[in-house]
């Protein structure tokens, strides 16, 4: 008959809880200590080792939050211990249980200032180095538990400003302690195999036999001598855990990981203090175990150990020369895809990838980004442009909606560039490894039949840990075992080798992978994407007249400066970071560093200026842009044009007032509202019937958990319609300009909206001034066009995308709070309506009907929606409080191109400076559709030229690039610029290129003169 399962649950947790986990350690002896608490930020070691040290005892409180005590422990291991016993030194800070990356940690140093290893929550032991003098540092950090408790609300150590004047932690265990090896193996052996058990069918005879070989290993451990008698119940498992694998088991390649967010629920400063304690466990471990391999993504955090632990950087370098320890991903920082600007996307690959290959001599070809919010159609094209042929992540399996086809597949971009790709089925970039997280990869991996294999990251990680000896020794015993997918660890480079080798011909997804949750991250932290908006725009500008003064007025190129404004804004774009979805703390340090950035970019832009255009009192109007402005060529400066012969002509009508801008009809009404607009040229009404342009909603937004990472759908079931005025006024009434003001109240809160007409403009600008005190409420600016289409139009990276209007699909539904970057548009075929914007990435654009259901009198058209701010409480309680500024533009009959002109002007808007000359572009793009994303030197610092540009309108194109510049030679190269190919130039030195749609190019020009 068989056991039965009922009572051998019961029996092993008791076993496990009252004989195993006690006897993990036996006798222990203690050791003196003497504390210090650093009075502010974290010290290092140098400066920590001098201070005076107070005696302290295990069992007294510690740290309040955020703040560092360092510990000076001093003992011995007792005389009778040393030959006879394994030992090591057991801290337990104060753990908890949850969120192991989000409370205390330590780090151990020696005497002389080099790293021992780190304690975390699972991981609390240190070795003995010398059993006769004990003598160490222990840096305890008193991070706080944000998320208490893993809830989700308000907190008050979101700021330093008002953690609470109380400890966080008792000190309940710091000895040195007798390690009983057999019964922790033990212990691994029973892990794995009732793990193992659980995830068996029922009626499987080898869950029987796992069953009953459990119940023997416990009738043979005697409670009265459990060290003693750990062999023997070692002994009865042994059978049952030297069976093989299925023939047809699937493979598992699990490599060692650490996700680290580089800033999230604490500050940058404690991430780079998260690195090096992962980093010195996992190198520790390696020299336990010889087989296990560390796969890190970030050369940011890398970098950080570089500069502030130099003596962990020697030993980690070392690990990567064995292939131990190896670079992943290629990419700063694990980024947002949907945020980064064009140029910024491209340089977390060129800024990530030049760090490894100067550092390591070590280049990755794959991009790892296992947690960020959903993956840009511009993706693909970047990444190979960068040499990268393959991509990993697992946050697709996030979706609340719809379930990907696919585990291993070809992801294709926006232009056709494929990179082969992998979703992990365990769903997890965490695993410990566990029986139920094997098997969940076994049964969800989507090629079943096709392929054999799946990758799995394992190791503690958000905020950093690693893997542990547990997870390894699981590594091992689930290597080749009956019931299990056979596990092996290696190297992701090892699994796409093996993946794409027995799947040459996986299917494909095509274009973005949206992410059916954290919709809410477009819009999240407002002054934060602000700062990265303008910071992208200030470092294309900054670049580019940088560039021309050196080619031409030989001033000399800031590459210090340069660098160091780029790996601001890339580490601000992390996936944590730019969404808006960090405590306080994180915020307020990135709007200050963005002021910081644009300080050193103006000034880089003034000097190059003023080298450019000499000392002089003309006016000159300076255009960074890509397309003409304001009559000014692209990447020129010159004499600002005449005024247009076009005016602005207004009539009172009612309590409001009729604008023609000469291109333009709009109707203002009393309230500050657009219930009129029409395309004079054309005669097209663009507002929806009834409907009114400009009308501001508010939201209720309420996520169901992450607040500043959701906005729900259910928020569309209620609205508020802010469609009355407080006042509305005529503020500006001049030939070339008319503005009406208009302000309005919710809450606590004033919206004060400026509605300018430009004479001759078919734009509609609007100034937004916010006063914004609400909290859990969003607010969105509506557009109810009368244009009817299937698909709206939106900028993404290096090119833009489509994405239905409609509802017909699930996913479809699920769609219904999409990214777009500086335009989005929507268009009957021969005219269209865009809107831009200078702070908003968040928009909802969707099929609406105006008249009564079943009337056969309705009018289906285009609601275009932005939205502009919201006030989530978590993980910052105050998010977007305050004032601000933003702009955005109606554009009437609009194509792609006019869309594009609309979103230049508004974030690279033409800036003046007096001077005695004009400036002449130094590259001239003459090709239709084709648009210069950056203009630089080479990051080799040769004096090279480089030119980064890409097709912008989704077509083919033929035509030249003329550089303002003598040159010897020109290549086409990749993102790093290696040369790719030559290209082929006319006798005038124009370059001539044939691009498909939405190709990037990279033209670099040597000899420069």
């Amino acid at each position: 008959m068989r056991d039965n399962e009922w009572l051998y649950r019961g029996r092993l947790g008791r076993f496990v809880e009252e004989l195993i986990t006690p006897n993990l350690y036996g006798m222990t002896h203690e050791l003196e200590l003497r504390a210090w608490q650093v009075p502010g930020e974290p010290v290092p070691f140098a400066d920590a080792v001098g201070q005076s040290y107070e005696p302290f005892a295990v069992g007294s409180k510690w740290g309040r939050g955020w703040s560092t005590m360092w510990l000076h422990v001093t003992g011995a291991v007792p005389a009778d211990w040393v030959g006879e016993h394994h030992y090591e030194i057991v801290v337990d800070l104060g753990f908890r249980t949850q969120l192991e990356g989000g409370q205390a940690e330590g780090l151990a140093f020696r005497l002389d200032g080099s790293i021992i290893k780190a304690i975390e929550p699972f991981n609390r032991y240190l070795p003995v180095e010398d059993p006769g003098t004990v003598d160490f540092y222990l840096e305890c950090a008193a991070n706080p538990e944000v998320a208490v408790g893993g809830s989700w609300h308000p907190t008050p150590f979101s700021s330093k400003d008002t953690v609470p004047d109380e400890t966080l932690y008792v000190l309940r265990r710091l000895d040195v302690a007798q390690r009983n090896l057999e019964v922790w193996e033990l212990h691994q052996d029973i892990e794995v195999l009732a793990g193992l058990a659980e995830e068996l069918p029922a009626d499987l005879p080898r869950r029987a036999e796992i069953v009953v070989a459990l119940n023997a290993a416990m009738d043979a451990l005697d409670p009265r001598d459990v060290v003693g008698t750990a062999v023997e119940a070692r002994a009865a498992l042994a059978g049952v855990l030297s069976r093989p694998a299925y023939a047809s088991a699937h493979r598992v390649l699990a490599t060692g990981h650490a996700h680290i967010d580089s800033a999230w629920l604490w500050p940058v400063r404690e991430t780079v203090r998260k690195c090096a304690r992962t980093f010195a466990n996992v190198i520790a471990l390696t020299e336990e175990h010889p087989d296990l391999v560390f796969s890190c993504s970030s050369a940011q955090q890398y970098a950080w150990i570089k500069a502030s632990y130099p003596e962990l950087w020697e030993r980690l370098k070392q690990k990567v020369a064995e292939g131990r320890f190896v670079p992943v991903g290629g990419m700063w920082v694990e980024s947002d895809t949907n945020l980064p600007g064009s140029e910024a996307l491209a340089r977390q690959f060129i800024h990530g990838l030049g760090f490894f290959i100067r550092e390591f001599g070590y280049e990755p070809t794959d991009v790892w980004l296992p947690d960020s919010f959903g993956y840009s159609g511009a993706l693909p094209q970047v990444a190979a442009a960068a040499g990268s042929k393959y991509f990993l992540t697992q946050k697709m399996s996030w979706n609340e909606t719809n379930v990907l086809p696919h585990h291993t597949f070809w992801w294709e971009g926006i232009d056709g560039t494929r990179v082969f790709t992998h979703l992990p089925p365990v769903d997890t970039y965490n695993s410990r490894l566990a029986a139920s997280e094997l098997a969940k990869a076994e049964r969800q991996y989507a090629e079943q039949g096709h392929g054999t294999i799946s990758l799995v990251p394992f190791g503690y990680g958000d905020g950093g840990g690693g893997p542990t000896r547990e997870m390894v020794a699981r590594a091992h015993r689930t290597a080749n075992l009956e019931g299990s997918p056979k596990v092996r660890i290696g190297t992701a480079a090892e699994f796409f080798t093996e993946a794409s080798a027995e799947l040459p011909n996986p299917g494909t997804w095509s274009g973005e992978m949206y992410l059916e949750t954290h919709r809410g991250t477009y819009t999240s932290q407002l002054r934060t994407k602000q700062g990265n908006r303008r910071s992208e725009h200030l470092l294309r500008a900054a670049e580019l007249w940088a560039t021309t003064a050196a080619v031409r007025a030989g001033l000399e190129y800031p590459t210090a400066e340069l660098q160091q404004c780029w790996e601001t804004v890339l580490l601000q774009q992390f996936h944590d970071i730019l969404p808006g979805s960090s405590i306080a703390w994180v915020h307020r340090e990135a709007e200050a560093n963005y002021a910081r950035v644009a300080g050193v970019l103006e000034g880089i832009i003034e000097r190059s200026l003023a080298a450019l255009t000499g000392t002089g009192d003309t006016l000159l109007a300076v255009n960074s842009a890509p397309v003409p402005l304001a009559g000014i060529a692209p990447f020129a400066v010159n004499e600002p044009a005449a005024p247009g012969e076009a005016i602005v002509t207004v009539e009172q009508q009612g309590g409001g007032w009729v604008v023609d801008t000469g291109v333009l009809r709009v109707v203002v009404d009393s309230e500050g509202l657009l219930p009129s607009v029409v395309h004079t040229l054309t005669g097209r009404e663009l507002v929806a019937d009834g409907q009114r342009f400009g009308l501001l909603q508010v939201h209720n937004d309420r996520p169901s958990m992450y607040e500043a990472w959701d906005i729900d759908a259910h928020i569309g079931r209620v609205v508020e319609n802010l469609d009355k005025a407080d006042s509305v006024r005529l503020v500006t009434c001049e030939p070339g300009l008319a503005e009406v003001e208009t302000v309005r109240s919710i809450g606590l809160s004033t919206i004060t909206t400026r509605l300018r007409f430009t004479a001759g403009s078919p734009a509609i600008d609007l100034d937004l001034d916010i006063d914004w005190h609400e909290q859990r409420r969003l607010l969105k600016l509506a557009f109810p066009t009368s244009i009817f289409t299937d698909r709206a139009t939106s900028e993404i990276q290096f090119g833009h995308i489509q994405r239905p209007t409609y509802t017909n699909t699930s996913w479809d539904v699920a769609r219904y709070e999409t990214c777009a970057h500086r335009w989005v548009q929507v268009a009957e075929p021969g005219f269209g309506f865009a809107v831009a914007n200078d702070s908003t990435y968040g928009h909802d654009i969707r099929r609406q009907y105006q008249g009564e259901p079943n009337s056969g009198d309705q009018s289906p058209g285009t609601t275009v929606r932005l939205s502009l701010i919201r006030g989530p409480m978590f993980p910052d309680p105050k998010t977007d409080q305050g004032r601000h500024h933003l702009r955005v533009s109606a554009v009437c009959g609009a194509d792609i191109e006019t869309s594009i002109a609309a979103g230049q002007r508004l974030n690279q808007p033409v800036r003046e400076v007096r001077g005695a000359k004009p400036v002449a572009p130094i590259v001239t793009a003459e090709a239709p559709g084709v648009l210069v994303e950056a203009v630089k030197l080479a990051e080799d610092g040769s004096g090279d030229v480089v030119v980064r540009l890409y097709e912008s309108l989704g077509a083919r194109s033929v035509g030249q690039i003329r550089p303002g510049f003598d040159y010897r030679e020109v290549q086409r190269t990749d993102l790093l610029e290696r040369w790719t190919g030559d290209v082929t130039t006319s006798s005038v030195g124009a370059v001539t290129l044939a691009v498909r749609p939405f190709e990037i190019v990279t033209l670099r020009f040597l000899g420069v003169q």
